[in-house]
């Protein structure tokens, strides 16, 4: 039995029609001399236009006379109006039949959806309040060959949006938003960092020795050095190494690269931001976090009170929308005490022994690995049985030593580190610590990564001789933390997935057309 839908072969024949009359007008227009123009120069967005004059009334607007230039796509035709559509906004366009030329009634008339023009006119406003564009001349800029999804339906198909995102821009205004938002969640935060005398970096992308995170690296190969290199997993020990050099305030917003599963949460390339501060420590990371965090929501989106959509969780888990409030400090408590808290059957004579961390974790259906520690046992606790449950912006500290081989110990516990890690919405927004600034402990915490890696853990560390090298010339007190880009897009635009917020997110390979997905 066929799996294709039966509508699928009359749509592709209709869009191959549709494609081939489009085709068609293109090479008439070819004979006419049409050459793709690249002359027209706008000098208005319709998005400015829109709101300037917005108070300007009908007989203001006509007494003014002010002619505007205009460009974009556009996007539907309503007979005498056209709407056009730009990165600002839309606008209509009139078609004044009494005075435009038999040329250009001729050009509009064989205009298609999609089509990009260039228009001169004047702004004018009709009797129902919209502003628009009375057409002076018209030049066709760009001969659209395929057509638009649907003006109804859009363009619904989920994946489609994600293979296609000039489709999903072109017809879906909340997705352009979001990825305005975006640039101006990433623009905030270079002012934010700026004002407080960070200064942004670059380092490599491609690194001998792949370090800063626990992670399976993409792996590559330098033809003329003849020399396997790897695809960045993290840029932390580039970043340290320039504190240790005298740039005391440092930030990277950076592309980092991660051989893992795709997720509603995980994509293989994604974006971080990454800071390290001279004479700080971890506890002054949690509190700029908490400001940053403030600023950035009041700077694009106006309150920093938010509403993120729940998707149903367990059977008896309804999807629901969650109030998030980012104004009010946020909620701080070590690991082992959200253990305990979220675990109220546990005591804590239970999570410092390993012995019963080991029956605990199994009874929670944790698959337990031989070698795993005290520390790596309670991780593995904390991530089964809490993580999910971090619903408003909450701080978790005192990460165990054992899964922290880059972080500062404590100094009243050892076992512990100088660590925290922020949690909205049940996701891991931030990460940041202490570094690790004694040379000698890096290195057996370098070498214990090591003999994981030697062990079958692909994850482990690989030892980077250079960063221990150049900790021996000496690394301040300093501070460190990672944000997820995505993942706080995510929070303030209330998207469901990661692929929601990056513009080409990585999927599957496409079947090809007329045969089903394997």
């Amino acid at each position: 039995m066929s799996h294709t839908p039966s509508n699928v072969g009359s749509t592709d024949s209709n869009e191959n029609h549709l494609v081939a009359s489009r085709r068609e007008k293109l090479q008439a227009l070819r004979g006419q001399g049409f050459n793709w123009p690249n002359g027209f120069r706008r000098d208005s967005w319709a998005g400015d236009l829109q709101d300037t004059y917005k108070d300007a009334s009908r007989e203001q607007l006509a007494q003014d006379c002010q002619l505007v230039r205009v460009a974009g796509r556009l996007v539907l035709n309503r007979g005498a109006f056209l709407v056009l559509q730009d990165m600002t906004d839309r606008i209509q366009l009139y078609v004044n039949r009494k005075t435009l030329s038999p040329v250009s009634l001729a050009l509009i008339k064989d205009l298609d959806l999609g089509d990009i023009i260039g228009v001169e006119g004047v702004l004018h406003r009709s009797g129902k309040g919209d502003l628009f564009v009375e057409i002076g001349s018209l030049e066709l800029l760009t001969k659209s060959l395929r057509p638009l999804p649907d003006k109804h339906k859009g363009l619904s198909d989920t994946e489609l949006r994600y293979r296609q995102r000039y489709l999903d821009l072109m017809t879906n205004a909340d997705s352009r938003r979001l990825f305005q938002a975006r640039s101006r969640i990433l623009e905030g935060m270079r002012r934010y960092l700026s004002e407080q005398d960070f200064m942004e970096v670059e380092t490599p992308m491609m690194q001998v020795t792949p370090g800063g995170a626990s992670a399976r690296p993409f792996v590559t190969h330098h033809q003329s050095l003849d020399q396997t290199m790897y695809l960045r997993i993290a840029p932390e020990l580039y970043l340290k190494r320039l504190v240790v050099g005298g740039l005391e305030r440092v930030f990277e917003l950076n592309r980092c690269f991660r051989n893992e599963g795709l997720s509603s949460r995980h994509n293989p390339e994604f974006t971080t931001l990454e800071i390290y501060q001279a004479y700080a420590d971890y506890r002054d990371l949690m509190q700029m976090t908490e400001d940053m965090l403030r600023f950035l929501a009041r700077d694009v989106l106006g309150t920093t009170s938010l509403t993120y959509h729940l998707p149903a969780g367990s059977d008896d888990e309804q999807s629901r929308n969650l109030a998030i409030e980012l104004g009010e400090p946020f909620s701080r408590m070590s690991l082992s005490e959200a253990v305990l808290h979220f675990n109220p059957e546990l005591s804590p004579a239970q999570i410092t022994c390993q012995t019963d961390l080991q029956s605990i974790a199994r009874e929670k259906g944790i698959n337990v690995q031989s070698g795993w520690g005290q520390g790596k046992l309670l991780m593995e606790l904390f991530e089964a049985t809490v993580e999910h449950q971090l619903m408003q912006p909450t701080f978790i500290t005192g990460y165990p030593t054992e899964v922290s081989p880059l972080a500062r110990r404590n100094d009243q516990d050892p076992t512990i580190t100088d660590r925290f890690e922020l949690f909205v919405c049940g996701r891991e927004l931030a990460n940041g610590f202490s570094e690790l600034n004694d040379p000698e402990d890096q290195h057996e915490r370098f070498m214990n990564q090591v003999r994981e890696k030697q062990a079958g853990d692909v994850e482990a560390m690989h030892y980077d001789a250079d960063y221990v090298r150049a900790l021996e010339y000496g690394l301040p007190p300093t501070a460190g933390e990672g944000i997820g880009i995505d993942r706080l897009v995510m929070l303030f635009m209330n998207a469901p997935s990661i692929r929601d917020v990056l513009l080409f997110p990585h999927m599957r390979p496409e079947a090809p057309r007329g045969e089903p997905a394997p």
